[in-house]
């Protein structure tokens, strides 16, 4: 067993299980918050008791199940993604950055960021899910990142994305070393996870002090009407 193995239903199950519906064997985040299941055993996952709590066409994203496609649901994407843990040292702060704490009053600005850059799933109340800093440049959010699942002192850095316009300037990065900075100050221990086609940012990421703990299956599945 890896350290990452199965984290999403660690989450969904654990510390954050008041911010999902569900049962004992298969759970969603609430509505708002990101669209994420999990199983408690994906390799038997329980679809039939998932189904009574996800609407006709919601999408969500599935990790660690590569099983075939159930009954009454539809797979639109089949992929693969890497869990990598942080094993550096604490970053140092960095002086030059000014990064804003992200609230509700941000949340339009953060969708279209994501829309824009597409760094993986995001709703509407995933801000609430941990703390997220963000770099405004004349009122615009121009970069940021977050947190999202937490299992014990496992905590996932995500959303972690730049503007087009303003790629180039380690924005991304350094709002990364920020999020481990201030995770490693609390007794944790920083995760993320990249998709296994993005050859590039799994590299930056080694670079910066992640190792991969394991590649896992990423599906986009809905229920069908």
């Amino acid at each position: 067993m890896t350290i990452l193995e199965n984290i999403l239903w660690r989450s969904l199950s654990g510390t954050h299980a008041h911010l999902t519906a569900g049962t004992a064997s298969a759970r969603r985040y609430a509505r708002g918050y990101s669209p994420l299941i999990g199983f408690a055993d994906p390799r038997n996952p329980d679809w039939a008791g998932l189904a009574p709590h996800c609407a006709p066409g919601e999408k969500f994203y599935c990790a660690d199940w590569s099983g075939p496609e159930p009954k009454g649901w539809t797979i639109h994407v089949d992929a693969s993604m890497c869990a990598m843990l942080w094993e550096g040292a604490k970053p140092e702060a960095d002086p030059t950055l000014e990064p804003m704490r992200l609230g509700p009053f941000h949340v339009p600005q953060a969708m279209r960021l994501t829309e824009l850059t597409r760094p993986g799933p995001f709703a509407e109340r995933t801000v609430e899910l941990g703390e997220w800093f963000g770099v405004f440049e004349n009122g615009q959010l121009i970069a940021m990142a977050g947190e999202r699942l937490q299992a014990g002192n496992l905590h996932e850095v995500s959303g972690i994305c730049t503007h087009p316009d303003h790629q180039g300037r380690g924005l991304a990065k350094r709002l990364t070393d920020l999020m481990i900075r201030t995770q490693m100050e609390r007794g944790e221990v920083p995760f993320l996870h990249v998709a296994s086609a993005n050859t590039r940012a799994r590299a930056l990421y080694e670079r910066m002090g992640f190792r991969l703990d394991r590649e896992v299956p990423m599906r986009v599945v809905s229920r069908n009407a």
